[in-house]
């Protein structure tokens, strides 16, 4: 006889599941079958497989050791384990951190998540940053995979949050879902805003060109397309640029790039939807080599409030050291955050 005794990290799912992930090599069938058979049990009682698990639960699996790690597919989970020991998490940002959830300032030009089987990206360097700190085991990987709960472009730098625990991966889910985190971002745009203002609008992404097209009226757009909302507040002005604060209400793909270029005042260095000949000053002048757009403070529903401050680039831009774009008088910007 095994037993498998639920920590807090895996409490708060239903027994089924936690058996899916915990006998990969078995099938959901094989499974029901066992708990019919009194082959696995939970608290030394019959179970259907739907109950909800609780911290301190234990199940205990009566197979023979031969099936037992034949059902858990071992094989392939050690690998990913121990592969994931091996990546260099040093540069990981932490920003914040408790039992259940962690902030990550993730820097531009890395994935928030893999698109492909052998990319690198900001969820492995996590997996390998908790691995290091004993928050993650090999035992735990098996039952549950820590994972980023919301994404950012690949070239866009700031806050990215991740669940460590069931209940925070949940946690975060639910509050994304609703649509109850507020998340706001540091851009700067060409020319001069001086006005708050909400955009409304709709957004169409054309997914085989990986661009979207936005627009004040749905009829303008092909069919599918989604209504949007981007409130923008300016923080800064340059000669010719502004640094705003941009409350993201609904979080479509690429909604504050192209929002605000079809407005005309695309985002610095965005290549995408962009000003080419804008960009090729600011790359020259300042380093520009990506479009500069952060996510700077996330608030969740509970009061915390997480922030994250932008990049020198934005200082170095807005300071117009190098001699242009920027006339050299900012105002001293306070942030309302």
């Amino acid at each position: 006889m095994r037993e498998i005794s639920i920590t807090k990290e895996e409490a708060g799912q239903r027994l089924d599941k936690l058996l899916g992930k915990y006998f990969r090599a078995a099938t959901a069938s094989f499974l029901y079958k066992m708990l019919r058979k009194k082959n696995i049990v939970l608290n030394q009682k019959r179970a259907g497989g739907r109950e909800l698990l609780s911290e301190g639960d234990r199940i205990q699996v009566f197979f023979s050791d031969e099936t037992f790690e034949r059902m858990r597919g071992g094989d392939h989970q050690d690998q990913a384990f121990f592969a994931l020991k091996e990546i260099d998490y040093r540069h990981v940002h932490v920003i914040y951190e408790d039992e259940d959830i962690l902030a990550l300032d993730k820097p531009a030009g890395c994935l928030s998540q893999r698109a492909g089987q052998k990319d690198m990206s900001l969820n492995e360097e996590m997996l390998a940053y908790l691995i290091a700190e004993g928050a993650l085991t090999r035992e735990s990987y098996f039952l549950f995979h820590p994972s980023v709960a919301n994404r950012l472009d690949r070239n866009t730098s700031g806050l990215i949050l991740a669940g460590k625990t069931l209940r925070g991966q949940q946690y975060l889910s639910e509050q994304l879902r609703d649509r109850s985190v507020i998340k706001l971002y540091h851009t700067i745009v060409r020319g001069r805003l001086t006005e708050e203002l909400q955009l409304d609008g709709y957004l169409y992404k054309d997914v085989s060109r990986n661009q979207v097209l936005v627009s004040e009226t749905k009829e303008d757009l092909p069919e599918g397309a989604q209504e949007i909302h981007t409130a923008y507040r300016p923080l800064d002005h340059g000669k010719d640029l502004t640094l705003l604060e941009v409350h993201l209400m609904t979080g479509r793909s690429h909604q504050i790039r192209a929002h605000l270029a079809s407005i005309g005042h695309p985002i610095a260095g965005d290549p995408k939807y962009g000003d080419f000949h804008w960009n090729q000053i600011l790359r020259r002048k300042y380093g520009v080599r990506g479009q500069l757009l952060h996510s700077y403070s996330i608030k969740l529903p509970d009061g915390r409030e997480i922030i994250c401050p932008e990049g020198e680039i934005y200082r170095r831009v807005l300071s117009g050291q190098d001699g242009c774009a920027c006339d050299g008088t900012l105002k001293n910007r306070k942030s309302q955050t």
